[in-house]
Parts: C-alpha cells; structure tokens; sequence
C-alpha cells in the first residue's frame, strides 16, 4: 500500500498520456513477478521489499476503473464499476481462504508434497505461485482488449492530464470537445475539483473502515471464546469468506445496478452506511451463539455486510469517474489510489492493534472486550455518512449548475 501510495498518481497519468491497456498489462505482469518472488522470500526483509515493489509497479486498479467506465454506455456504468468492486472485494474474501487452503502444503498434504521440495522449504510459495499463474492467464487475454482512450484532433494535447495535476492550463484555449459536440472547461486542475475530491475524501474513509474490518473480522472468529472470539479454526473462517464472497458476486453483478438505477449511488451509500451501523453493533451478540445458529447468522451477518461495503465503494466509483472528463479519468483514479492506499495501509495495522487492546479490557465499564472494537468501526462507518451529505458531498451536474 506504501508503494502504491508513491506511485498511484504517476500511473494516472502514463495511462492518460499513453492509454489504459499497457498501464493494465504492466500491473498484471509486476503481480507475477513479484508475487513470486514473494513466496521464495528467504527472509523478512525480502518479503518487505518485493511488497512494497508489487505496490510501486502496480498502476492496474486505477485504469482499470477508467477504462470499465469508458467500455460501457452511460446507462451501464453501475454494472461496469459494480464488477470492478465485486472483484475488489471478493479478492479480500477469497484471497485469505485461498490462502488457507494452500499454505504450508508440506505439512497438509505430505502424500502430495515432500517436505524436502521447493513447497516444504517455502510452505507459503504453492499459493503465491498459483495467483501468478492465475495472473499470468489474465495478462495474456490482455492482448485481446481494445484500447478505450482515444484521441482525437478536437480533444486535449496527451500531456493534459499531467498538466491538469499541476494546475497549468492546456496550451489551446482549455475547452475540450465531448461526443455529444458540447464543450467543457477541461483546464481546471483535477486537485480544485471539488466534486472529484469530496467522493475520493468519502472513499477514503469507507477504505478505512473496510480494511480495517477485513483485518478484524478473522482475528474476531479465530480468537477464544473468553476473548470475545468464536474458537472458530482457519479452514471454518475460510468456508464462510467463500460463501460470503460468492453471495456477493451474486448481489453485485444482478441487483445492484436495480438498485443504482432506482436510487443512485449517493443514496446507496447512505443507505447502506446508516444499516452497517446496527449490523456491527450485532457482532458481539452472535458470540453468545453456538452450533448451527451461530453459523447460519454469522454467514448472513457477512455476507450482508460485505454487500454493503461493497454498494458504498461502487456508488462512490461512479461518482468519481462521472466527476471528470475522459482525458482525465486516469489522473483522477491516480489520485483516488494514492489517497485510498494510504488509508488501506493504516487500516489493517490499526484494526489488528485495536483488537488486541480491546481482548485485555474484558471487564472494563465503558465497551468491554469487543464491543469497543465493533463500537470504533461504527464510529467510522457514521462519520463517512455524514459526509455522503451536502455541503461536503458534491454532485458534478449540480456542483457545475451552481458555478
């Protein structure tokens, strides 16, 4: 996420300038690379360091978001930027399960895996290694996408999106020619955006209080039960991201852009901020279950509040890219990366430290144990509401009809 956060915004602009494909193909290609080398890490050090090169070199969720919006008409933009965040968020799910399921092969599988092959000496390189194959298969179909940036001789010079982040106004008179004949000012500086900046400032506390979750959530079931936790092992935690993450897939692809269409995406966003509220507030109450009851809630209660996670994240997508002309998309996810990055490296590291601060206070007065936990999240969770709403948030076609 450091990585990322240092170079979020130069990708923007190399896939402004030169197209949303090859800084797509890049990304995927980094993922093989040093996912791999990841996995063979002899040390910590090393781990770190290909970390943070796999953040650095990797520009795809950026254009990847500009070029879903610009490969669908504007009446499917909820679906194209719904798969983007389905994608996302069921990464974060299956990933770990993934994960699980496939480390330390050696130890779990010895008829398979010999504890003197390159599995037993690194027992965490078998699903390093089968994410890069499964990148690398991504990177080849990358040859069969279609550009979607295109130039044309009554649009901006390439070199606009990086003038539009330094605040320089383009060379010809800084009007910009749309589809449709009309034309905008496309000079302004992307950073005086306001309606751009208010949706990424909202992004980024939702990816805060998102990462952090996905961080506690785990930790929360594996944990003891004289804890707070649910004594749930790895495998059981891992059965319920799947099931969670196929539920959303379900959710995102063929309800939401319904519910997009009916209420827009800044309702969305309220909507389902204001609901995780109660949800969370709920979570300390399931441990008191047990048995079939305990599991059949606490799959409902996950995969509800991964579907409402994820309608916050996508409404906020849509905003961001209808805030910006196409010439400047690229430059706009930049920013949103390097912002968002930055709150989703905090996140983990926080959630993790404030779990285990909240298991030594059992007893205390003031939110025991992990009531205190879940009570942080909401906090969180209501302050990125109150921003979903006017002054602070902005709408482009109503932010421009007042200016």
């Amino acid at each position: 996420m450091l990585g990322r956060t240092l170079t979020s915004m130069f990708w923007g602009v190399v896939a402004d300038r030169y197209g949303r494909k090859p800084v797509i193909f890049i990304g995927i290609i980094t993922v093989v690379v040093f996912n791999t080398i990841f996995g063979l890490s002899v040390n910590y050090w090393m781990a770190i360091c290909t970390r943070f090169l796999l953040g650095a070199l990797n520009g795809l969720l950026g254009p990847v978001k500009a070029y879903a919006s610009e490969i669908f008409r504007h009446e499917y933009q909820a679906v194209a930027l719904s798969s983007i965040s389905t994608s996302w968020a069921i990464g974060l799910i299956i990933g770990p399960a993934l994960g699980g399921f496939l480390a330390q092969p050696a130890e779990k599988y010895p008829a398979i895996f010999s504890p003197n092959s390159i599995f037993g000496r690194f027992p965490y390189f078998l699903p390093c290694l089968f994410i890069s194959l499964f990148a690398l298969i991504g990177a080849v179909c990358c040859f069969w996408l279609p550009e979607t940036l295109h130039m044309h001789p009554s649009n901006c010079s390439p070199t606009e999106s990086y003038d539009a982040l330094e605040t320089a106004l383009p060379k010809d008179n800084g009007k910009t020619e749309t589809k449709d004949g009309r034309e905008t000012d496309s000079g302004i500086s992307l950073l005086k955006n306001w309606p751009l900046m208010s949706s990424i400032i909202v992004y980024c506390i939702f990816s805060l209080h998102d990462m952090a979750y996905s961080e506690i959530f785990p930790l929360w079931t594996e944990s003891p039960r004289k804890f707070g936790g649910l004594s749930y092992s790895t495998q059981s935690v891992g059965e319920i991201l799947t099931i969670t993450g196929c539920g959303l897939l379900v959710f995102q692809l063929f309800l939401y852009p319904f519910v997009e269409k009916m209420l827009g995406p800044i309702k969305i966003a309220r909507i389902s901020g204001v609901l995780s509220i109660p949800l969370l507030t709920s979570y300390p109450y399931i441990a008191m279950l047990s048995g079939v009851a305990l599991s059949v809630v606490l799959n409902c209660a996950s995969l509800l509040k991964n579907v409402l996670s994820t309608s916050i994240i996508t409404g906020l997508f849509i905003l961001q890219n209808n805030a910006v002309e196409q010439h400047q998309r690229g430059a706009a996810n930049g920013i949103a990366m390097t912002a968002m990055s930055l709150f989703k490296a905090v996140g983990p590291a926080a959630g993790g430290a404030v779990l285990s601060w909240a298991q030594k206070r059992q007893h205390a007065a003031f939110f025991p144990g992990v009531q205190l936990v879940f009570f942080i999240l909401n906090v969180i969770e209501a302050i990125g509401v109150l921003m979903t709403f006017k002054p602070f948030l902005a709408d482009r076609s109503q932010y421009e009809s007042l200016n």
